[in-house]
Parts: C-alpha cells; sequence; structure tokens
C-alpha cells in the first residue's frame, strides 16, 4: 500500500533517498485521501535549511488547510513548481509528480521514521 523505498511520519510525510545524499519528500497516499482535492500548496525557497521537524510549508485542500513537517534536517535544493499550476498532482501520484521537495540531507536520517509496514500499521490504528 505505501512504497517500501519511503520512510514515513506519524504526521504523514513521506521521505525517499535518492542515494545521493537527497531525498524527495511530499505527503503520503493517506494524507492526500483524507484532505481532498488539493487546490494550493505553498513551498519554501530554494536554498532554506531546516531542522527535522520543521514546518516547510502548507497544503490546502477543499475541507482544510495542513501544515507539512520536514520528516529530518536538510537544506532545500529543489521544489516542484509543477504543483503551483497543478496542485492536483497530489492527489493523483502523491509519490511521483505529487512529490513537494528535494532536500539535501544534513546528518543521519531522523531515527523515528517510520517503514512502510509500520506506517501501515499506524495508519490502521488512526481508523479505529
Amino acid at each position: 500500500m505505501f512504497p517500501a523505498e519511503c520512510k514515513y511520519t506519524k504526521n504523514h510525510e513521506f521521505l525517499k533517498p535518492l542515494g545521493d545524499g537527497t531525498a524527495v519528500v511530499g505527503i503520503t497516499s493517506y494524507a492526500q485521501e483524507a484532505l481532498g482535492d488539493v487546490v494550493f500548496v505553498q513551498l519554501p525557497e530554494v536554498g532554506t535549511s531546516f531542522a527535522t521537524g520543521d514546518e516547510f510549508g502548507t497544503v490546502e485542500s477543499v475541507k482544510t488547510v495542513s501544515e507539512c513537517y520536514l520528516p529530518t534536517g536538510g537544506e532545500v535544493v529543489e521544489v516542484n513548481a509543477d504543483l503551483e499550476a497543478h496542485p492536483e498532482f497530489m492527489n493523483e501520484d502523491a509519490y511521483g509528480k505529487g512529490w513537494m521537495v528535494k532536500i539535501k540531507l544534513v546528518g543521519d536520517l531522523n531515527s523515528e521514521l517510520l517503514d512502510a509496514a509500520a506506517y501501515e500499521a499506524h495508519v490502521a490504528s488512526e481508523a479505529h
């Protein structure tokens, strides 16, 4: 249900390491389904550095506005500019064309990140 190559937060962000010291970050398919149709995405400036857990952007849907928190420390090296014109990409393909930022990892990955199985169990526990 959730891609095995990603790591997850309990706040429903994902981090997909790319193997070159960078990672792609976005919200999970579970999060975008809960939000409904995404209509606007606010992203940070390239070059901005964040610590683990810092708010790096917001996602606005027809239902609500949700803050997004960086799963691990890093510097933004790229933002998904396509989301400005096509926020619906988050609904269509959360882990592909719906990614939010690419970060250069700083230090070790946050040890509290969940693997796909643990995240799936977390989502199941929230649903009950």
